[in-house]
């Protein structure tokens, strides 16, 4: 039996990033098609095996798709055929599947674009740490008591 891993959603005007949510994934495999198709599997942590079949809503550049490997997730990158903001991530209007969630942490509404940028560097967002700072959540706040 294949299990659905969680899949988080962003897209700018000419891209879609989708980042699979797959801890220490091994025998990964994407595919991208012309007509909007994207299909990706892999084997998890358990030997349990993960897929996702989806079809896009809008024709895309399957020379133009890279994945990065992270131990935590995988990102996605697909370039769209024509650069243009998407009403949604599937052709179909239907509630998509709940394992389909906006990526909040990389969504970008349309007038925000310009101000926030576009460019390639954002693969590195995949790191392996995971965005944490290794000071388990501790934030640093000066002793204010000696600063009377």
């Amino acid at each position: 039996m294949r299990s659905h891993p969680e899949v988080l959603w962003a897209q700018r005007a000419d891209k879609v990033y989708l980042t699979i949510a797959l801890t220490n994934a091994k025998d990964i495999a994407v595919k991208c098609e012309p007509h909007g198709l994207f299909n990706f599997s892999a084997i998890g942590a358990n030997d349990e095996n993960y897929e996702v079949s989806l079809e896009l809503y809008g024709n895309i550049l399957p020379e133009g798709c890279k994945t990065q490997m992270g131990l935590r997730n995988i990102l996605c990158t697909i370039q769209k055929e024509e650069k243009g903001w998407w009403k949604r991530l599937l052709k179909s209007d239907q509630k998509p599947a709940p394992y389909i969630k906006v990526d909040w942490n990389r969504w970008c509404d349309e007038d925000e674009e310009s101000v926030k940028g576009s460019d390639d560097d954002d693969l590195k967002y995949a790191s392996d740490d995971d965005g944490s700072s290794g000071d388990d959540g501790m934030l640093y706040l000066p002793d204010l008591e000696k600063s009377k």
